[in-house]
């Protein structure tokens, strides 16, 4: 059988948010080929510290702030339904993962300082094995979602 991806997406606002994550990046990144370039000149190393220390931050923010946040946002998807959570998610390699509500233990909303200025939260979700995350929902739906998936466990823990 060919199941269908699922339907649903992360805010479009994770894309500003991982953005600005790839720019933090790219400064810290910055700052470490800056000082490469001091010590290159200060103890004589090879050009090709001194190239490579511009060009690693120049790729860094093409790839982490122009091109990885745009396609991780077109394929994170996600599904809730009444028996499994659907996720789907990758650049390069797509992974999709079926929760069984069964197994759902609890559901939690997380909220970093970035986050919270663009007014989303991660879905946390646990299971007796692992934790699975729904990225950077608007903060109403996520928390509609958390109340929903702990409504939907429950019964059907009971049914069990």
């Amino acid at each position: 059988m060919n199941r269908r991806e699922p339907r649903k997406r992360i805010s479009e606002r994770a894309l500003t948010v991982w953005k600005l994550y790839g720019w933090i990046n790219a400064a810290i990144l910055s700052v470490i080929a800056i000082a490469l370039i001091v010590l290159s000149i200060v103890f004589d190393w090879p050009v090709w510290v001194i190239i490579a220390s511009v060009i690693v931050p120049i790729v860094d923010v093409i790839l982490f702030v122009y091109v990885f946040p745009t396609l991780k946002w077109k394929k994170w998807r996600y599904e809730v339904r009444d028996e499994e959570i659907e996720l789907q998610h990758g650049i390069f390699i797509v992974k999709r993962t079926l929760v069984p509500m069964v197994r759902v233990q609890h559901v939690d909303t997380e909220q970093g300082p970035i986050l919270r200025k663009h007014r989303l939260a991660t879905i946390s979700i646990s299971t007796a094995a692992t934790i699975h995350q729904i990225p950077a929902l608007d903060v109403d739906e996520a928390d509609d979602l958390r109340d929903s998936i702990s409504a939907l466990a429950r019964v059907a823990e009971d049914d069990v």
